[in-house]
């Protein structure tokens, strides 16, 4: 009977070996193909740059620049205009390559410092990051490659016109050099160039816009009257959008279609593929007085503008449809921008109940999470999914606002990183995983940003922790003059962190769309100067984070509503209301590191959440949630 154990236990043992040198093979087999096509990859980029500079050579140009940009000046854009991903291999949402005959370089911020220069290894381009002591600018970098009196060359359809006209001016500065705006040479060398998205359009109804598309050209024009203009063009697509009530699916996350506005005095006329227009849509821009003409003919609409000026938002219209127009031109920034912050009443509604879904989610979500870690099988992409999919089961849901950033410790210091097959990592049951996500609702857009403690911490991790949840309820807390702008808030997000030698380079704070982007401006809070001022009415983004390299990076993010406060003999002031419904992790909190208002805050604030999500959730997650919600 001994004997037959031992031959069973080596069988056993024999059988472990197996599975133990068949795991390490997959695994080293997978490194192996990963490799090799990431050396593909970093192939396909050098031998575009090689096709580029035939180009280049036959039009006499030493340098071409590819900008993050579309016609309408997007921050996110459809494939087709992806120019800059194309020539380099870097797809974060900003950036500009320069390729010359010899040497190529890309800019970015620090949102993307790490991802791209992993994303640029093993080709020719250079990281140059911006803000950084050091960094030449692009026309400094140029002179410096190409020498005085070179031509360099430009996409003007892709970039604006206040993009071109300075750098027209910073290229002059360096020996002379010109620029060239009338070439695009991807439509040579790239050779399986997706198309212009041809998607339907479809109407967004009174219920969720709350002003009508007419009421809105109506303020409009009279916005126009006081900048003394009879007219303008309208490029950027969120504007478009919102001014007719109509939203698309051309760019990814973001329910907006390609297509010019053109608005006179007396006429109004939309630039879009007609086979995006559904006859229910047509009937409609009918019955709103609206033309339709299709997309390419927007030159010859402005060739045949008959009134005495136009209005056109430089930062907005591309550079080759400025040198098109004939009239008198007044630069100034559309009044769509500001118009669309501001919301109504019927939105304001919206971005509740859209805060209420999305509060249900994620509560849903936060209760499935450490107990499906510990049991293992858990990816930063297997958790993005679940949590998309609990979204996709709320009323009214449509799409994510915007691909999830789930990052697992050392990812989680990747700003803006994106969990793929290649770089996802199983979670385990402890350090940080922090998750930035958010959903398109019909009647809302979110963005939501959680640090969670999936088990035990460092003391360096419950600090910092600490300090970014600091700066994030000060400018919960804050109160402040009408008129103030996002740049005199931004120090109360970063005091604390501050006197720990902390900061974090991105801005604290964006404006957040109707069922529309994400990212809306032109308010911001922010280190750098933005002048937008706060008015109630407009929603804002609270995130500040700490990234720490190759260890863990902390966000914390709510979407505010900015609320009156109170008029005194010094005027109208105004403070931010939580829109979101979600509690904060208060394990990692070092509580003495909190002043008692901030504990008073964060207090209430779950208190809020508890009572107002409490209602639509099961037995099970309203114990989570009164968990997650006691007092500190």
């Amino acid at each position: 009977m001994l004997q037959s154990y031992k031959k069973e236990l080596k069988q056993r043992v024999f059988l472990l070996l197996i599975c133990v040198n068949l795991v390490i093979f997959c695994c080293l087999f997978r490194t192996f193909v990963i490799s090799k096509l990431q050396n593909q990859i970093k192939m396909t980029v050098n031998q575009r740059i090689e096709a580029l500079r035939e180009v280049m050579k036959r039009e006499h140009l030493a340098a071409f620049i590819f900008p993050s940009t579309d016609p309408h000046q997007g921050e996110y854009v459809p494939d087709h205009w992806k120019g800059r991903e194309f020539i380099s291999g870097f797809n974060g949402s900003a950036g500009t390559a320069v390729v010359t005959l010899t040497s190529a370089a890309l800019w970015t911020d620090s949102r993307y410092f790490i991802a791209a220069e992993e994303q640029l290894r093993g080709t020719e381009f250079q990281l140059m990051k911006l803000k950084m002591p050091g960094t030449p600018t692009i026309a400094e970098w140029i002179g410096k490659e190409c020498g005085a009196g070179a031509e360099v060359a430009v996409d003007g359809t892709v970039n604006s016109a206040s993009f071109v006209k300075e750098l027209i001016a910073d290229l002059r500065q360096q020996g002379g050099i010109t620029l060239r705006t009338n070439l695009d040479p991807l439509a040579q060398i790239w050779k399986d160039r997706p198309a212009i998205p041809e998607n339907t359009v479809e109407i967004y109804p009174m219920k969720y816009a709350g002003e009508s598309c007419s009421e809105k050209i109506a303020r409009i024009r009279k916005a126009l009257r006081e900048k003394h203009a009879d007219g303008m063009l309208m490029s950027a697509l969120d504007d478009i959008a919102w001014t007719l009530n109509l939203r698309g699916t051309d760019v990814h996350c973001n329910p907006v279609f390609v297509s010019y506005l053109l608005i006179s005095s007396n006429s109004v006329t939309l630039y879009i593929n007609k086979v995006k227009l559904t006859p229910q849509v047509e009937a409609y821009l009918e019955s709103e007085g609206i033309a339709v003409a299709p997309y390419e003919d927007v030159t010859k609409g402005l060739k045949d503008y008959f009134e005495y000026n136009i209005l056109l938002d430089p930062n907005e219209v591309n550079y080759t449809l400025y040198k098109q127009v004939t009239r008198e031109i007044v630069e100034a920034e559309s009044p769509v921008k500001r118009m669309k912050t501001i919301k109504n009443p019927t939105e304001i509604a919206g971005f509740r109940s859209a805060m209420l879904k999305d509060g249900i989610a994620m509560v849903k979500f936060l209760c499935w999470l450490k107990p499906a870690v510990e049991a293992g099988g858990q990816t930063e992409i297997t958790v993005s999914d679940k949590l998309e999919s609990l979204r996709a089961e709320q009323p009214l849901y449509r799409d994510i606002s915007f691909d999830t950033i789930s990052g697992y410790q050392a990812h989680g210091a990747i700003v803006h990183y994106e969990a793929t097959p290649d770089t996802d990592v199983p979670l385990k049951p402890e350090g940080f995983l922090l998750l930035d996500s958010g959903a398109q609702y019909l009647d809302g857009t979110t963005d939501i940003t959680r640090t969670i403690a999936l088990g035990p911490l460092t003391e360096e991790q419950k600090r910092v922790y600490t300090l970014v949840l600091k700066g994030h309820i000060q400018i919960e807390l804050c109160k402040f003059p009408s008129g103030a702008s996002g740049t005199q808030l931004d120090i109360l997000a970063r005091q604390a962190l501050w006197r720990e030698g902390l900061n974090f380079m991105h801005g604290t704070g964006h404006g957040v769309g109707t069922y529309l982007n994400v990212h809306e401006g032109p308010h911001q809070i922010r280190m750098e100067y933005k002048p937008a001022p706060f008015v109630a009415g407009m929603t804002v983004t609270d995130e500040p984070g700490i990234y720490l390299e190759g260890k863990f990076g902390v966000r914390i993010e709510n979407t505010l509503l900015v609320t009156p406060f109170k008029e005194t003999q010094f005027g109208q002031f105004l403070q931010f209301e939580s829109l979101t419904l979600c509690p904060i992790d208060t394990t990692p909190i070092v509580k003495e590191l909190l002043l008692q208002e901030e504990i008073d805050w964060l207090n209430q604030y779950h208190q809020n959440v508890l009572a107002t999500l409490s209602p639509h959730l099961d037995d099970e997650e309203k114990e989570w949630l009164k968990a997650a919600c006691a007092e500190i």
